[in-house]
């Protein structure tokens, strides 16, 4: 893996998590912590496209990760980072079983999966009585030394598992990954194991998932059924192709903007999701490679043009 690489992701996690030290507290802290945790959902969610599939699952995952790091925390009493960290194992070791099944499958059979099995869980929390049936689960509180710096640290957990996938994705394996999205049959031809990369890619991007699942639990302190329907995934869809499917970076970019963009869409009340779903729209009809494909076309654009300027000199001539 190439060291350039590695210290541009470590010096971005270092400048984003001081720079989230300055914010303050109350809305606007509450407004980084909301952009860091869709940031790193939405990133999960490309991070299974490596194999070529859509991830609706995204939010059972998350969904997971959040009720186990709850349960950890109120019920077991265990550590609170402990608690955190059990958010995203659990979640994992439930893609392994998931995986397994389903990504025999693929295409709109996978996504279809993906989308019953979130449903489901959601289902499950409802009936549940332990995992607080309707009402769900109260007092997820970080520590009270923490607590000043909540916003910090989950942009310090979020940057990390987004720059962690990231170097994934430009060494070796993520290579694998790749040729298996290009073409499955040149991969397995070649001796690569098809379904246990796909399993493998699958479990990182829900590991990825269960700790934004926990980060939520902890920085709401309350968390229901209805906060994990497939509507989650919906939007890490609209954050990765606002932004950009193409870049590492255009699941953040999105996240910014679309989840600023509701805040103040909420002014203008019951009318916001039609707000938001038109903004969705409008950047799908004018900017179909998101808006860091829009910035790279523009940058190609003003590489080229002097040399086309001098070509035009030249013939001038």
């Amino acid at each position: 893996m190439d060291k350039n690489k590695v210290s541009v992701c470590s010096l971005a996690v270092l400048v984003a998590s001081v720079l989230s030290l300055f914010v303050g507290g109350g809305y606007s802290a509450k407004l980084l912590t909301w952009i860091a945790i869709a940031g790193l959902a939405a990133s999960s969610f490309r991070f299974v496209l490596l194999i070529g599939e859509l991830n609706f699952a995204t939010a059972a995952f998350f969904g997971i990760g959040a009720y186990s790091a709850g349960v950890a925390f109120t019920v077991m009493e265990l550590p609170f980072l402990v608690a955190l960290f059990s958010g995203g194992v659990i979640a994992c070791l439930v893609s392994l079983v998931f995986g397994f099944i389903t990504l025999k499958t693929s295409g709109p059979y996978f996504l279809l999966i993906g989308f019953a099995f979130t449903e489901v869980m959601r289902i499950i929390y409802t009936k549940v009585e332990w995992l607080g049936g309707n009402s769900g689960l109260i007092g997820i509180f970080v520590p009270e030394q923490l607590d000043p710096y909540l916003p910090a640290f989950v942009v310090l957990i979020s940057a990390l598992l987004v720059s962690g996938m990231y170097l994934i994705e430009r060494s070796s394996l993520g290579k694998v990954f790749t040729a298996i999205k290009d073409n499955e049959s040149v991969a397995r031809s070649v001796g690569i194991r098809v379904h246990l990369n796909k399993i493998l890619c699958f479990a990182i991007a829900s590991f990825a998932a269960g700790i934004a699942g926990s980060l939520h639990a902890y920085t709401n302190n309350v968390i229901s059924p209805a906060d994990f329907g497939f509507l989650l995934s919906t939007f890490a869809l609209a954050y990765l192709k606002v932004g950009g499917e193409e870049y590492a970076l255009g699941p953040v970019i999105g996240a910014v903007l679309l989840v600023l963009l509701n805040a103040l869409a909420l002014d203008f009340g019951g009318n916001e999701h039609i707000f938001y779903g038109a903004a969705i729209v409008i950047c799908m009809l004018l900017f179909p490679k998101g808006l860091l494909g829009l910035a790279g076309s523009w940058l190609k654009l003003r590489r080229q043009l002097p040399a086309t300027n001098t070509a035009v000199r030249r013939a001038e001539q």
